[in-house]
């Protein structure tokens, strides 16, 4: 039998487990688990551009913003949008509207940003052209990887767009990490391995003069050789380009479309063309519809800063990240606008007038417009303009913001021009094309 003491002692240590267990249990259940402890203290603030450091393997010092909108939704879908030449993280921040369209739909936008003196994208270096080879694409990778474990999301939904040395980054992620991204949308950019250098330099004038061609072959091997041994499914893409483009010229449009129509391995016949503003190009390759494997637009009389507000809108369209499937592309209709010019010597003044044919009122309207090559604007009434050329927004003043179905409004801008003096087009309306005339 067990002595009095012993028996003591286990009665105590019963009743003292006892007491215990409850506690224990409660704060079990109470206490987060590890992974959502490390959630919360990586969190950002939500509607708000916000830099993120400690983000991973970054070998070549590039800054991280992230944007995370108020009503981020569940497994989010990620949009990298990556700066030009001289720009920043926080200049696509506020040159884009893509943090307006997150706060929309609810995914999460990434703005990676270069720190070295020509604040362009290394696009160029043995290292940068191959998957987990060091340089800018690896830094970009562990920024989305941060998102992805810090807000569970769909990596099935991970997307990146660019302008300029953003566009030719993207053809770059695209080809090391057709793992990672599922489509990408280039502005004004250069096939993957176009810009390819071995001395160091960050600039390849042939590539950027548009003399660079190879086969379709040629070009899909180059992305091929990215990630030796890929089997998998490849990013779709959607590409922009200007033809009047003189920093990377216009055949680079055509070359991009012969490196991932093969890589696709679809035919580089479109299967559809069609206009879907004044003066601008678009075909579809390997399909008809807004998800096609590669889509293309061509900007008749567009120069390198082709972006322009209500772009981004068709991007997400292309992804389908707009309410998660393809939307129709705006028609003409809703809208409708005249240009006048009076042109001297090497200047000249517009007057335009935008019509609300539509049977909804718009309370704040930004017209989107094309100017003929040569010409810059220096003034304007009515709206505030940027940029001066090219692809051209004009928002409204406060003063007129509102547009009742069947109003009108006036507005005007003084501009320099080479010898072309005609009317602008293209004419959107807060993303919708409006007919003109």
């Amino acid at each position: 039998m067990p002595t009095p003491i012993r028996t003591t002692a286990t009665r105590r240590l019963r009743t003292l487990l006892a007491a215990l267990l409850p506690l224990l249990a409660a704060l079990l259940v109470a206490a987060p688990t590890a992974a959502a402890r490390t959630d919360a203290a990586d969190a950002v603030p939500t509607a708000t551009l916000t830099e993120v450091t400690d983000f991973g393997a970054n070998p070549s010092n590039l800054r991280m913003y992230v944007y995370v909108p108020a009503g981020v939704t569940a497994d989010p879908a990620v949009l990298v949008a990556v700066h030009w030449c001289t720009g920043s993280g926080p200049d696509m921040y506020n040159g884009t509207e893509y943090d307006t369209l997150a706060d929309q739909y609810g995914f999460v936008v990434v703005y990676p940003s270069v720190t070295r003196s020509s604040k362009c994208f290394d696009v160029s270096s043995p290292q940068a052209l191959r998957r987990d080879g060091g340089s800018d694409p690896v830094g970009i990778r562990s920024m989305v990887d941060w998102v992805t474990r810090t807000y569970d999301a769909d990596t099935d939904r991970v997307f990146a767009t660019g302008v300029s040395s953003g566009a030719m980054m993207t053809n770059v992620l695209l080809g090391d990490y057709p793992d990672v991204f599922a489509a990408g949308a280039a502005f004004s950019g250069v096939p993957f391995g176009c810009f390819a250098t071995t001395d160091g330099s960050e600039w390849n004038s042939a590539c950027a003069n548009g003399t660079v061609t190879h086969t379709p072959q040629q070009w899909g091997d180059l992305v091929r050789g990215a990630y030796p041994g890929y089997s998998g499914p490849r990013p779709r893409m959607q590409l922009w380009h200007g033809t009047e483009d003189d920093v990377l010229r216009h055949p680079n449009l055509g070359e991009m479309i012969k490196q991932w129509t093969n890589v696709q391995g679809v035919s580089q016949t479109p299967a559809a063309t069609d206009t879907p503003q004044s003066g601008w190009t678009r075909t579809r390759y390997g399909g008809t519809g807004d998800r096609a494997p590669v889509e293309a637009i061509s900007l008749q009389g567009v120069g390198h800063n082709l972006y322009g507000y209500g772009m981004a809108a068709r991007v997400l369209t292309f992804f389908g990240l707009d309410s998660g499937g393809p939307a129709p592309q705006p028609q003409p209709g809703a809208c409708k606008v005249t240009a006048t010019t009076n042109a001297w010597n090497t200047g000249l003044t517009a007057s335009v007038t935008i019509t609300n044919t539509g049977t909804t009122a718009i309370n704040g309207w930004r017209l989107g417009f094309t100017l003929p090559a040569g010409q810059s604007i220096t003034n304007g009434w009515g709206a505030t303009y940027a940029p001066a050329s090219g692809a051209v927004t004009g928002s409204s003043a406060s003063y007129n913001a509102a547009l009742a179905p069947g109003a009108s409004v006036s507005i005007g801008y003084q501009a320099n021009h080479t010898g072309n003096s005609a009317a602008p087009g293209a004419f959107t309306l807060n993303g919708t094309a409006c007919a003109s005339g």
